[in-house]
């Protein structure tokens, strides 16, 4: 038992992102919570007045996916005041980087106009860059 729980530890303290940990994006400050292999990135502060009207608000989720390693693979969102409430999804994955720590992930997302695809793709990345425990 004394073992088991020295291995579960080590692994621990070998993880740079746990739980209620603060990340900046775009300048806002996301909060990463895990459950095993299990990420959510939530927003924990909106500081741009066009995230409003999209539907983002504090406690949104903008990523949920899994880490494999040193690796993210997800669902993102995207955010338009033209259809709040309805974030448009899409998949992404990336690297989990040092200095700083960081995630970026990127994906394809198809281009809508109110609401209504349009035909076009476009290439998305995100990075998430560690700023503190919450």
């Amino acid at each position: 038992m004394k073992r088991l729980i020295s291995m579960i530890l080590a692994c621990l303290a070998a993880s740079p992102a746990f739980a209620d940990s603060c990340w900046d994006h775009n300048g806002s400050i996301m909060r990463l919570t895990d459950q095993g292999n299990n990420r959510w990135f939530w927003y924990e502060t909106t500081p741009h007045s066009w995230q409003y009207p999209a539907g983002v608000t504090p406690g949104v989720l903008l990523f949920n996916g899994w880490k494999n390693g040193e690796w993210y693979s997800g669902t993102a969102r995207r955010f338009s005041k033209y259809c709040p409430g309805t974030p448009l999804e899409y998949h992404v994955e990336g690297p989990v980087l040092q200095n700083p720590l960081r995630v970026q992930v990127t994906g394809q997302y198809q281009v809508q106009q109110n609401c209504q695809p349009t035909g076009e793709w476009r290439r998305d990345t995100l990075v998430f860059t560690y700023r503190y425990q919450c």
